[in-house]
């Protein structure tokens, strides 16, 4: 029995053929066979909350507050950061606030 692929949109594993296409029951993407083979998995830009592209050197504001682990500190909504850091990881970001440096995930920053 052949196994079904990954969805090349979203890159879950649950997927299943229903006779003419590959399904994706997550995102609801549809294929066809040898489609997903050449098309990326996962999107390797780094991007805020909104979706907008970030780079080395930006200014971003905190969405929401953060208590950071294995400290008192708490990062405040709205506390801007300048000339963030980008890292291997496309989802996270290094960054200095209060003097101290900090990785923060892009999903709680706003461009800006």
């Amino acid at each position: 029995m052949e196994e079904t692929p990954n969805c090349p949109k979203c890159g879950m594993a649950n997927t299943y053929f229903d006779g003419a296409l590959n399904v994706c029951p997550d995102c609801f993407h549809e294929w066809g066979a040898g489609e997903g083979e050449t098309e990326s998995a996962v999107d390797e830009t780094p991007r805020d909350s909104n979706g907008a592209e970030l780079q080395n050197g930006d200014s971003v504001t905190v969405i929401k507050d953060l208590n950071v682990r294995g400290s008192s500190l708490v990062i405040k909504r709205g506390t801007k950061v300048k000339n963030i850091r980008l890292t291997d990881n496309p989802e996270e970001v290094d960054c200095k606030i209060n003097g101290s440096g900090i990785v923060l995930r892009t999903e709680f920053l706003r461009k800006g």
